[in-house]
């Protein structure tokens, strides 16, 4: 009997995922949760297990073809396996499934019955849906259908009345457009990419993050180089006993996640008609990787010493360049630290990550003249952190005060001496 197995919800917010390589192919008999596929969301990567045991004998979706959850991406021939069935189901009346052939069979066209993903598309486009021909099962349209019309520059006569919209899932509401530069030319040398996971997931969210939120930025100039001597000094030893880098970055993130209990009001998200302050401190790191930058959570940093925090983030920067962050590594963060200054950066400017309150940069450490009490000029190791606030939920005081702290904290070295294990 041949089954469908469809593409899975990778998470609560996850809607669509990309077929980035098969790991299976017709013919290839499988078990029940041996990986087939590996997907790429708008959050994560991840591999989807199949759901019985038995043979391939089809695959519907195409490699780097995006999936709404919920559709078909392929078939399996499952016969009489005793893995694919529980034991009392089997004394049980057969159940009203059909063999897939049979059901495709006598089925109506499915080229009117359109996903919430396609509909968004053809709207932000002015596609009319009904001159698309679909290529999905059944004639249906698919997302890879739109989105082909769109970089041919077709001329599709513009959307007409609404009589289909009752069998339209409705899209979700404050949807936010980031194609509006559709209509650029494409030279003939040019290299059209699509957008796609990741980058898609963060052109979203920088886009909702810029229309929604008031930015205002400050910043303050730390001296750090009693701590980077300090670091210096133990960085060989902690790296032989615990097998990872004790970085900066890690006494930053420590500094940060004790001034946010100092300050609460920092450590909240944006409700709608509400602030919600978070009472976890759960800190958001930015992790580059060949695909675009993820932006995964050290939760409860405060609770954390500066071993555990280096930690966590040698291990969230590894998952993240191996394409191992799960839903869980990047949910639920309530402030967010970015390392601008490991690659060059001394000054910027960072959009706040949606709903915090807040985003703080950590620039290049430079060495530069610096006066010192008595008038006298030293060379010092400074460096600036860079706050971007939702001035919505935070003033200028309670920022300046907050990043005094931090201030405070990266220049007494022995306030870290004692926090290291």
């Amino acid at each position: 009997m041949a089954k469908a197995i469809t593409m899975p919800q990778l998470g609560e917010s996850v809607t669509e995922g990309t077929i980035s390589k098969w790991l299976v192919q017709p013919g290839d008999k499988v078990k029940k949760y041996d990986p087939i596929a590996d997907v790429t969301s708008d959050k994560v990567n991840a591999e989807i297990p199949s759901s019985y045991t038995g043979t391939i004998t089809e695959l519907i979706a195409k490699e780097d073809e995006t999936i709404e959850v919920g559709e078909l991406i392929c078939y399996i021939d499952v016969g009489d396996t005793e893995e694919n069935y529980s034991s009392d189901s089997q004394h049980k009346a057969p159940t009203q499934e059909k063999e897939v052939s049979e059901q495709a069979k006598h089925e109506p066209s499915m080229k009117n019955r359109y996903s919430p993903a396609v509909v968004r598309l053809a709207q932000e486009h002015d596609i009319d849906l009904k001159s698309v021909q679909g290529t999905g099962r059944s004639g249906r349209i698919t997302r890879k259908d739109v989105e082909n019309i769109i970089q041919q520059n077709k001329e599709i006569p513009k959307k007409v009345e609404d009589e289909r919209t009752e069998s339209v899932a409705p899209s979700p509401p404050q949807h936010v457009n980031t194609q509006h530069s559709h209509n650029i030319s494409v030279g003939t040398n040019d290299e059209k990419i699509p957008v796609r996971g990741v980058r898609k997931a963060t052109a979203a969210n920088m886009v909702k993050s810029k229309q929604e939120i008031p930015h205002a930025w400050t910043m303050v100039e730390a001296d750090v180089t009693d701590l980077v001597n300090y670091r210096n000094s133990i960085k060989e030893d902690f790296k032989k006993k615990e097998g990872f880098s004790i970085t900066i970055l890690a006494f930053v993130i420590k500094a940060a996640a004790e001034a946010l209990k100092e300050f609460p009001d920092v450590n909240a998200v944006w409700g709608g008609d509400h602030i919600i302050r978070k009472n976890s401190v759960h800190i958001s790191i930015a992790v580059a990787a060949d695909d675009g930058l993820y932006v995964p959570v050290i939760r409860d940093a405060d609770e954390k010493s500066i071993k555990g925090i280096a930690k966590a983030v040698s291990e969230l920067a590894k998952k993240g360049r191996n394409g191992q962050l799960t839903i869980e590594d990047m949910q639920g963060g309530t402030f967010t630290v970015n390392n601008t200054g490991s690659f060059g950066s001394v000054q910027s400017v960072p959009i706040i990550n949606h709903p915090q309150a807040a985003i703080m940069s950590l620039e290049s450490i430079i060495k530069k003249p610096v006066v010192m009490e008595g008038d006298m000029i030293a060379i010092r190791s400074m460096v600036y952190l860079c706050l971007s606030l939702d001035h919505r939920m935070l003033d200028g005081l309670t920022v300046g005060r907050f990043l005094a702290r931090i201030k405070e904290k990266l220049e007494d070295v022995q306030h870290f001496k004692g926090h290291i294990y």
